[in-house]
C-alpha cells in the first residue's frame, strides 16, 4: 500500500502545543478541521492528514474535559495507522519522506513514528469506549497500545511525552480496575504509571494520587502496614493540605486506624473534624457514609441509622448508596423493623441481577491482564535473550579484533624499533620543539581565558542592571469598554441564556445541561475579549503564570459582571469547584476582595 510522506505542518504544530497547552491546540484544530474532513482530491496526503486531523480532535476533546463526537472516523484513523505500522514493521517505511522503491534501509525512528502514532490512536479510542461504558473494548485497547509502544521502544526511549503517554494509558487501566474491584491488577498497574510519572516529573497531586489509590486497594486487601506507609507517602508528596486528595488520604488514615487497633473514639473524632471541613455536599456525604460504617461495626446502630440514612437519601452515587443500603437493611433486621427494611430492599434488587454479568465482566479483564503480562515477560525474555547474543558477538568480534591489532603492532614495532637508533636524535629535538610550542599556546591561552572572565562579569552586571529595570517596571491591565464587550454577539447570548434562571445554591451543573458552553461558544467569548480587552489572556498569565484554562474562563465570565453560581453552571462545573478555583487565583494574585471587582476594575 502507499504511505503518507508528509503530515501537514499546521497539525503537526498543533500536536506539539497539545502536550503543553491543550485548550490552546483546540483553539487551533477548530477552525481548520472543516478543511481536513473537506471532500478534496483523495491523494496520499489528504488521507493522512483527515486521520491525523480526527486523532488529534479526539485527543484534545478529552484533554479539555469533552465528550468524543468523532468516534466513526477515529476507528477508522485506527485501521489505517494499525495498516502503515503493519507495512512499516517488514519494510521499514518513513512517514516523513517520499516512499522510496528500496525501503528496507529505513530507520528505526521512522518505524516508531508510525508506532507512537498507532499507540495514540489505540489509546484515545479506549477512553470513547470507556465514556460509553464498554469496559472490556476499552481495556483491550489500552493494552493494545501499551504493547505497540513496549514492542517499538526501549525503556532509556521511553522519555518526555512518551513517557507521559505511557503514565496516561497505566493510569487508566489502574482506574478501570479500581473500579471493577479488581485489587492485585489495579497495584499492578498503579506501580507501573507511578513509574512513568517519575521520568517526566509529574506533578505532586498525580502522583499523590497514585499513592492514595494503590494504598486504598492494600487497605480493602487488608494489608494495613502497606496502606498506611502508601497513605503517608502521598501525604509527604502534597505541597499543602489545603484539598480534597489530602483530605481523603486523612479520611482513610483515620478508618486503617480503627480497623488495626479498634478503638473507635480516636478515629471519630478526627473524621467528625474532617467532616466540617468538607467543601462539598459530596464531599461532605462520602465522611458521613465513612462515620456510619464505624459506628455500624461499633454496633451502635442509632447513631448509625442518622449518618447512613442521610447518606442513602442525599447522594448521586450509586454505588455509595448500594453500600449504604445493605447497612441499612443488616440495621433495620437486627432492629426488627422489618416494614421499614423495603425501601432500601427495593433499591438493592437491580444490583442482585448484576452480579452473574460482574462476574463475567471480572474475568474477562482478568484474563486481558494475565494475557498482557505474559506476553510482556515474554518480550522482555526474548530482548535480553537478543541483547546477549549481540554481547556475546561483539566480544568475540572485539576479542578477533585485538588479536589482528596485536599481530599489526608487533610487527610495526620491530620495523620501528630498527629506525629507532637513526631517528632518536630527531625525536629530541622534536620534543623540544613541541614543548616550546605548548608553552607559547599556554600563555595565549591564559591572556583569553582573563578576558573571556572579563567579557563574563561585564556581561553578568549588565543582565543584573537588567533585571532590576524589568522588576520596577510595573504590569499594566488591559482597558477596553465593557458595554461593547457586552454587546457582542457571543457575549449576549451568554447573558439572555441566564435571563429568568433561577439558579439554587444546592444545584447541579446537570440541573442545567442545556447552559453549559461549547468549545465553539467559549473560544467566541475568548475572540470578543480579547477584541475589546486587548492583552487580557496575557495580563493574567503575568499575574499568574500557573493559571490554567478553566481559571481564564472563569475570569472572562467575570468580566461579563456573572457570578461564581453562574459560571459554574455555564463551565458545566461543581460550584465547589468553581469557589477553590476563585480561592487559588485570589491567594496567587494576593487580593483580600471580590476577584470579580479585581477583575473588572482591572486589577
Amino acid at each position: 500500500m502507499s504511505l503518507q510522506p508528509v503530515a501537514s505542518p499546521e497539525l503537526s504544530v498543533i500536536d506539539s502545543l497539545m502536550w503543553q497547552r491543550p485548550d490552546s491546540a483546540l483553539a487551533m484544530l477548530l477552525p481548520c478541521f472543516d478543511t481536513c474532513r473537506a471532500d478534496v482530491s483523495r491523494s496520499v496526503s489528504t488521507t493522512h492528514d483527515r486521520h491525523y486531523a480526527h486523532l488529534l480532535l479526539a485527543e484534545l476533546l478529552y484533554k479539555n474535559d469533552s465528550a468524543q463526537t468523532n468516534r466513526a472516523e477515529l476507528r477508522q484513523a485506527v485501521a489505517y495507522y494499525d495498516s502503515l505500522l503493519r507495512v512499516a514493521d517488514t519494510r521499514g517505511v518513513s512517514l516523513h519522506r517520499p516512499v522510496r522503491r528500496d525501503a528496507s534501509n529505513a530507520s528505526d525512528a521512522d518505524t516508531q513514528t508510525i508506532a507512537f502514532l498507532d499507540a495514540r490512536a489505540h489509546y484515545i479510542n479506549g477512553v470513547g469506549y470507556y465514556e460509553s461504558d464498554s469496559i472490556v473494548e476499552a481495556c483491550r485497547e489500552y493494552l493494545k497500545a501499551l504493547e505497540i509502544m513496549e514492542e517499538h521502544f526501549g525503556e532509556k526511549e521511553l522519555v518526555g511525552e512518551k513517557a507521559r503517554f505511557m503514565a496516561l494509558t497505566y493510569t487508566h487501566l489502574t482506574g478501570l480496575f479500581s473500579d471493577q474491584y479488581l485489587h492485585e491488577q489495579t497495584i499492578y498497574f498503579g506501580n507501573k504509571a507511578l513509574d512513568y510519572y517519575h521520568r517526566f516529573n509529574a506533578t505532586p497531586w498525580h502522583i499523590a494520587w497514585m499513592y492514595n489509590e494503590i494504598g486504598s486497594n492494600y487497605h480493602i486487601l487488608c494489608d494495613f502496614n502497606k496502606a498506611d506507609s502508601l497513605y503517608d507517602l502521598a501525604i509527604n508528596v502534597l505541597p499543602d493540605t489545603n484539598n480534597l486528595i489530602y483530605r481523603d488520604i486523612v479520611v482513610l488514615k483515620a478508618f486503617l486506624q480503627y480497623k488495626k487497633v479498634k478503638q473507635a473514639k480516636m478515629s471519630l473524632q478526627q473524621l467528625k473534624r474532617l467532616l466540617l471541613l468538607s467543601e462539598s455536599e459530596n464531599e461532605y456525604l462520602a465522611r458521613c457514609a465513612i462515620i456510619g460504617e464505624i459506628y455500624f461495626r461499633e454496633r451502635q446502630f442509632d447513631s448509625a441509622l442518622v449518618y447512613l440514612n442521610q447518606v442513602f437519601q442525599e447522594s448521586q452515587n450509586e454505588e455509595l448508596k448500594k453500600q449504604t443500603a445493605e447497612f441499612l437493611v443488616d440495621i433495620l433486621k437486627k432492629q426488627g423493623q422489618d416494614l421499614e427494611i423495603f425501601e432500601y430492599a427495593e433499591f438493592l434488587v437491580p444490583f442482585a441481577n448484576l452480579s452473574e454479568n460482574e462476574s463475567y465482566l471480572k474475568s474477562q479483564l482478568t484474563e486481558l491482564c494475565n494475557g498482557y503480562k505474559q506476553k510482556r515477560t515474554e518480550n522482555l525474555h526474548q530482548k535480553k535473550l537478543m541483547k546477549t547474543n549481540k554481547n556475546t558477538n561483539l566480544t568475540i568480534g572485539l576479542l578477533l579484533g585485538v588479536v589482528a591489532l596485536m599481530a599489526v603492532s608487533y610487527g610495526l614495532i620491530r620495523k620501528r624499533h630498527r629506525k629507532l637508533e637513526v631517528r632518536q636524535n630527531e625525536t629530541v629535538k622534536l620534543l623540544e620543539s613541541e614543548r616550546y610550542a605548548h608553552e607559547i599556546q599556554q600563555k595565549a591561552l591564559a591572556g583569553r581565558l582573563r578576558k573571556s572572565n572579563d567579557l563574563l562579569r561585564l556581561q553578568s552586571e549588565m543582565a543584573i542592571k537588567i533585571q532590576e529595570s524589568m522588576e520596577k517596571e510595573k504590569l499594566c491591565a488591559p482597558h477596553g469598554d465593557y458595554e461593547a464587550l457586552i454587546q457582542e454577539t457571543p457575549c449576549h447570548e451568554i447573558i439572555e441564556s441566564l435571563e429568568g434562571t433561577n439558579i439554587k445554591r444546592i444545584s447541579v451543573p446537570n440541573d442545567y445541561a442545556e447552559l453549559s458552553l461549547s468549545p465553539q461558544q467559549l473560544l467566541s467569548l475568548a475572540k470578543v475579549t480579547e477584541k475589546h480587552f486587548c492583552g487580557f489572556e496575557s495580563y493574567l498569565r503575568n499575574l499568574y503564570p500557573k493559571i490554567s484554562a478553566l481559571d481564564i474562563d472563569i475570569c472572562r465570565l467575570f468580566l461579563l459582571g456573572l457570578n461564581e453560581k453562574q459560571a459554574s453552571i455555564l463551565l458545566h462545573r461543581d460550584y465547589s469547584t468553581i469557589m477553590e478555583h476563585v480561592r487559588k487565583m485570589k491567594k496567587a494574585l494576593r487580593i483580600e476582595k471580590n476577584l470579580r471587582d479585581f477583575i473588572r476594575n482591572g486589577g
